[in-house]
């Protein structure tokens, strides 16, 4: 179907947004049911988050999801959120709605917990003591939503520990922060190892974790999906841990955010894993 001036529009936004796989995913997802819509990726400047979402009031588009490094900023906007992103602190959705008013959700969390489900079938959150790398908007998104899945402990590990601190505080319950001197004794005992940090991003090097400290039933997930196969991932599997990667993660997380956009669910017959794969080529390797 083609677009007319009565499309829906939708997008992602993001600083750098050219990597993001997004706009691939949901607009597969929309030729196949055949919307008049459209989903577009914007790259405003890292301090005009707040000038550009508040210019979209009205329904202008229909919603955002929002990326590194604006998920907090997403919540501080909001007229009202859901429970999970008031927890979390941080909104990877924005719903743009006709009286001028924003609602953020947050989908990372649930993408996670979902993507685990996937590619790590049997792994019990309600028994494994998570380390989370990284303290930004999708730590505090995964955070919140493991907390919930009744995790019995969450350890934020950042280089600032004051970021970690002010997750632990603002969550609560069994998220805690830790040092980077704790985190040999922190990964001995994981049963879920989170790399929610950007360090891999485009083949760089991971966090600096010893893997191989871990239980040998543990899993290793990285929120990085560019490459596939991020140099954690590779040092995890080296160390004989199953692993989670991000495309994963990106494709359960879209499935919410696109059903709050365009109000039906994604087109079952899009394989958007071997779309995406596709797309990515040489960096999926």
């Amino acid at each position: 179907m083609s677009v007319t001036g009565s499309a829906i529009v939708a997008g992602v936004c993001g600083q750098p947004i050219r990597h993001s796989m997004s706009p691939v995913i949901h607009n597969a997802w929309i030729a196949a049911a055949g919307l008049n819509a459209a989903y577009v990726p914007f790259g405003p400047g890292e301090d005009n988050f707040e000038t550009f979402a508040e210019g979209l009031r009205g329904g202008a588009i229909r919603g955002l999801n929002v990326t590194i490094p604006f998920k907090e900023q997403a919540l501080a906007c909001a007229d009202r959120c859901s429970d999970l992103a008031k927890l979390a602190g941080a909104a990877n959705l924005l719903i743009f709605e006709a009286d001028g008013t924003i609602t953020a959700d947050n989908t990372d969390g649930p993408g996670l917990i979902g993507a685990i489900a996937v590619q790590a079938p049997g792994f019990d959150i309600a028994v494994s003591p998570v380390v989370i790398l990284g303290a930004g908007g999708a730590a505090r998104g995964a955070a919140a939503a493991l907390a919930l899945a009744g995790a019995p402990r969450v350890s934020i590990v950042n280089r600032t520990f004051a970021r970690a601190e002010a997750i632990a505080t603002s969550i609560g319950g069994v998220v805690e922060a830790a040092s980077e001197t704790e985190l040999d004794a922190l990964l001995a005992q994981a049963g879920l190892v989170i790399n929610a940090t950007s360090l891999g991003l485009g083949g760089g090097a991971g966090p600096a974790a010893d893997l191989a400290l871990t239980p040998k039933n543990a899993v290793v997930v990285d929120m990085v999906y560019k490459p596939l196969r991020t140099e954690f991932l590779r040092r995890a599997e080296a160390a004989g841990r199953r692993t989670v990667d991000g495309l994963e993660m990106l494709l359960r997380q879209a499935v919410p955010s696109f059903e709050a956009f365009f109000g039906v669910a994604p087109p079952a017959q899009v394989d958007v894993r071997a779309l995406a794969l596709a797309h990515l080529g040489d960096a999926a390797k």
